[in-house]
């Protein structure tokens, strides 16, 4: 029952919070860690300790599914090359530099301020994400930290498991079977998520059922985590893999009043988890602060000192990679570097793992350094969710580089104007033919060109009853709204639209065509 009401709390606290977040225009992310730490140091306040298994397994799926089908693929393969060299060589710089910069400051050993290195090494897709949800960020830069922060799991985990091996048995481990660990890790982890996307993408269709589509795209980041772990192999990736794939091809394997129910459901999934796990973050560091053991040193120091490392780091790895992903006419590239460093938070990913660490050594005996490692860890985490995230909206209003509102309004005005001349001419081409009523076509044209603020000549006579009317004009509004997908579609894939304005008005025609009841 404590469980229980505890989750029940923080649904509670997040709401109110994240209601409170929205009204003054605060990342909820940061309000709700400052929240979560408040309420922690009330007295009487009792302590939070999280199983791994509830972060790893409950919440982290769900999330990464979420961020994966947010991904413009279109955008990705335009940046794929600084993104595996921030997947791969940041992460292996970072877990290095931490590491050293650990075993200088703190009574970690060399094995374990390795361990601590290897947790801290990636960004946080689940934070990055929720961060930049609401930034006007160029698309390429967006998709640099997004995909990321989604492709270097499998990094950071070939290196945690071979510190966490190093580390409890006191022995050495062979770097030749680390990499192949990793081609493991990564290459099965893709495998498996490209099989769950085949196998979901068959079943949903195939199915009409609202409830049963829901279903299965709850259960999908699920499926792919499980059976990939069970594999042994990375089971993010698998997600990440399933969720790109999916996302890309939702709009063919669902109708429009199916589409709109899963964005509803997936929303409030995202938001409650969002909400709980930030909380959570706030209220585990000062129980770990409260059961760190006597000998462990200062902690505040070498946290700020990590912390202020890895961005320093960041920032030199990202001014070579920053032309790649500069704006055609944009600022300098070292405006898309700082941009690109303040939205590389730490989040969730590096408290589940730390939470993961083994408590004995191969002999049994408890595993020094593992109570100041998380402690070390929900820190800089805190420091980059409340810090960065407080102010990276500053930070990107003077690079420069946010889209600017009326920029994106005159793109979806344009994009909305071209959807209407394209159902315009197909009614053109449908005027005259005995098939389509000809009352219903001048309907639907009075409609769109009311859009183009182009006046149609009214002309309802027709003998045609008010039901066969009606049915025929829902048929044609289908048929048009059809067209004005592909045509939005094409859109995108020339960079004519961004991925932001094409969810929109993607959804405004799910919208009109749910509104039309089913045939």
């Amino acid at each position: 029952m404590r469980t229980v009401g505890t989750v029940l709390f923080l649904v509670v606290l997040a709401t109110v919070v994240a209601t409170g977040a929205r009204r003054w225009r605060i990342p909820a992310p940061s309000l709700l860690v400052l929240v979560g730490l408040a309420v922690a140091l009330i007295p009487g306040t009792p302590p939070l300790h999280i199983a791994p298994q509830t972060i790893g397994l409950v919440v982290l799926p769900p999330l990464l599914y979420a961020s994966a089908e947010e991904l413009s693929l279109r955008d990705l393969r335009t940046v794929w090359k600084p993104v595996t060299v921030l997947a791969i060589g940041l992460v292996l710089a970072s877990a290095a530099a931490v590491g050293v910069l650990a075993g200088l400051l703190t009574p970690l050993s060399a094995s374990m301020a390795f361990v601590l290195g290897t947790v801290l090494a990636s960004t946080d897709p689940v934070a990055v994400t929720a961060l930049g949800r609401r930034l006007a960020l160029p698309g390429r830069v967006q998709v640099l930290v997004q995909a990321e922060s989604l492709f270097n799991d499998a990094t950071s985990l070939v290196l945690f498991k071979v510190a966490v091996a190093i580390a409890v048995t006191s022995g050495t481990v062979s770097w030749q079977s680390a990499g192949g660990e990793f081609v493991l890790l990564a290459g099965g982890g893709s495998v498996i998520g490209a099989a769950v996307a085949g196998v979901v993408a068959l079943i949903r269709r195939r199915t009409t059922d609202p409830v049963l589509e829901t279903v299965i795209a709850l259960v999908t980041p699920y499926a792919a985590y499980v059976l990939a772990e069970s594999a042994h192999t990375s089971g993010v990736t698998a997600v990440v893999v399933a969720g790109v794939l999916l996302g890309r091809s939702g709009h063919r394997l669902t109708d429009a009043r199916i589409r709109l129910q899963l964005q509803a459901v997936y929303a409030v999934v995202v938001f409650l988890l969002e909400s709980v796990v930030f909380s959570i973050v706030g209220l585990e560091l000062p129980t770990l602060v409260r059961e760190l053991p006597a000998g462990s040193g200062p902690w505040p120091l070498p946290a700020l000192a990590i912390a202020a490392a890895l961005i320093a780091l960041r920032v030199a790895w990202m001014l070579p990679l920053s032309t790649a992903v500069k704006p055609v006419g944009g600022r300098s590239s070292w405006r898309v570097a700082a941009v690109a460093t303040w939205a590389g938070t730490r989040g969730v990913m590096p408290l589940a793992a730390a939470l993961s660490i083994p408590l004995v050594t191969a002999n049994g005996a408890p595993l020094p350094g593992r109570p100041l490692i998380l402690t070390l860890t929900t820190a800089v985490v805190v420091f980059t969710l409340v810090v960065q995230g407080l102010t990276l909206a500053r930070v990107v209003g003077r690079s420069g580089l946010a889209l600017e509102p009326e920029h994106t309004a005159r793109e979806e005005a344009a994009a909305r104007d071209t959807l209407a001349r394209a159902g315009l001419t197909h009614l053109d081409q449908l005027t005259g033919l005995e098939t389509v009523p000809d009352a219903a076509v001048e309907r639907l044209r009075r409609s769109l060109g009311a859009r183009l603020d182009q006046p149609s000549d009214p002309d309802e006579d027709s003998a045609v009853g008010a039901d066969t009317f009606l049915r025929a004009y829902r048929d044609l509004r289908r048929e048009v709204i059809a067209i004005q997908g592909a045509q939005l579609r094409r859109l995108y894939d020339e960079h004519q639209v961004s991925d932001t304005t094409r969810r929109r008005l993607q959804h405004d025609l799910d919208l009109e065509e749910a509104g039309l009841g089913d045939r």
